[in-house]
């Protein structure tokens, strides 16, 4: 998931420690896993996704 949205692999446990990955689509053996349309559909909605706005101009 990291790599496909562009992030780090910490990156994307903090997201999932403080609740804000979408539940998983499947998980085996304890490991999570999300479809490809669920992270788009997420990441559309994320503010992730959403540029930093500058307050300082």
């Amino acid at each position: 998931m990291a790599a496909y949205i562009g992030t780090r692999t910490d990156s994307v446990r903090a997201y999932r420690k403080n609740g804000l990955l979408p539940p998983p689509d499947l998980v085996e053996g304890g490991k999570p896993y999300w479809l490809a349309d669920t992270v788009r559909a997420w990441l559309a909605r994320s503010a992730i996704n959403r540029p930093r706005r500058d307050t300082n101009d």
